[in-house]
């Protein structure tokens, strides 16, 4: 085991998944749930955020709170809001994940507070993630409407730094889940994270 590794174990740790859309983050974010290990979704924030404000849950309201959350806490608005949450996992737990984080801006202010974050990027080839955010089941986007999502995310989210200096990265091309559930297994072994099923 490496220094890395031991250092991990001896604090509580936090894992970040980040990649691009339709890289597999909430796939990951889900079979480590059933390790027993739980998740903030940065998503879920925006949610509440909505239902607070009194309005219906729509694209168009989502992208305005999203907004505004952005322009009254700055680019670190969510992990901003996601703290007292973290923090109330962390009194009862060893390992929480997050799903969603995103920013340059977000990734500092967490690094600052939790010396035990890991960043897991998920990274799937351009074709296959928009392959499968339009084949999905739930709000499908088209292959055109990735790409725009994806430069959107690049220029205005600040997403490349989370992602260019992630701590792992899995590779999730596959059309099976099966190989990414292996690595993840791999991963935990690798930071000594050992839950019962």
């Amino acid at each position: 085991m490496d220094n890395t590794a031991q250092e991990q174990k001896a604090e509580k740790l936090i894992l970040a998944f980040v990649g691009m859309p339709g890289a597999g983050k909430s796939e990951a974010a889900d079979y480590l749930a059933t390790k027993g290990i739980p998740f903030i979704r940065f998503g879920d924030l925006t949610d509440e955020t909505i239902k607070e404000m009194s309005l219906s849950l729509t694209p168009e309201n989502e992208r305005i709170v999203r907004e505004k959350l952005r322009k009254d806490l700055g680019m670190a608005a969510y992990a901003i809001k996601a703290k007292p949450k973290i923090d109330a996992l962390m009194q009862d737990n060893q390992v929480i994940g997050l799903n969603g984080l995103r920013s340059w801006e977000e990734y500092l202010y967490l690094r600052k507070i939790y010396k035990g974050l890991v960043i897991v990027a998920v990274y799937a080839d351009a074709h296959v993630r928009h392959d499968r955010l339009a084949a999905r089941e739930d709000r499908p986007v088209s292959l055109e409407q990735s790409a725009i999502r994806d430069s959107a995310e690049l220029e205005k989210l600040n997403m490349g730094g989370p992602i260019a200096i992630a701590d792992y990265v899995i590779e999730n091309n596959s059309e099976r889940l099966q190989p990414l559930q292996e690595k993840l297994d791999r991963l935990l072994a690798h930071l000594q994270i050992h839950r019962d099923d």
